[in-house]
């Protein structure tokens, strides 16, 4: 219910629908008398309150001037427990003095579900049942190409020579070339060629019965 008798309802009226349409459902827009301490009027309530009831803004002249006549957003709860994400603007008439105070105050219940539901997908995940994969040798190079990407971090179109020497390595300490066609497969998770696999490949292998 808009009380639209008092001029400051009728200034700042549009202004305040403007913004309860565009946070609505989730926020409503309050309009008060610093004066009297009264609502003048409520765009989409949370609560029962109207206009004519009690304000509780306190002493304005308490508040930290460097705010300049802003300050939010804080938080605020409803009786119901639900959270509020609220900020706080005095307008002012002409002769500077305080003539309205504008509060929106949005509803952070659907913020908060969904952090929570987001905050759900994101958890650490159980361990894979590794019995399930130990005969896919493909997953296996995957899993050791991509551990080492990440562990580099850079692409794995950008691993040097070195490290592709490192990574075909793990890989061969790993099995992956007792299979048959591994090659082809291995290749194409570098971005490599299959002659550049060979030639990385019998070089690490020699590295390795060198040292």
């Amino acid at each position: 219910m808009v009380e639209v008798t008092d001029t400051r309802v009728r200034l700042w009226s549009p202004v305040c629908e403007a913004v309860a349409r565009l946070l609505g459902p989730h926020a409503e827009v309050v309009l008060h008398d610093p004066v009297r301490d009264r609502v003048l009027a409520v765009w989409h309530p949370l609560t029962r309150r109207g206009p004519g009831d009690h304000s509780y803004l306190g002493e304005l002249d308490q508040l930290e001037p460097s705010a300049h006549d802003v300050w939010g957003p804080y938080e605020k709860l409803l009786p119901d427990g639900r959270r509020l994400s609220s900020v706080s603007a005095i307008l002012r008439g002409d002769d500077g003095r305080p003539s309205a105070v504008l509060c929106v105050n949005l509803d952070r219940s659907p913020l908060d579900r969904a952090a929570a539901l987001l905050t759900a997908f994101a958890a650490p995940t159980a361990p894979r049942p590794e019995p399930l994969f130990e005969q896919d040798w493909t997953e296996r190079v995957h899993q050791i190409i991509g551990a080492f990407v990440r562990e580099r971090g850079c692409p794995v179109e950008r691993l040097g020579r070195a490290d592709r020497l490192a990574v075909l390595t793990e890989l061969d300490r790993a099995g992956v070339f007792a299979v048959r066609r591994a090659v082809p497969v291995v290749a194409s998770a570098l971005s490599a060629s299959r002659s550049t696999v060979y030639a990385l490949l019998g070089e690490a292998r020699a590295h390795r019965s060198s040292s």
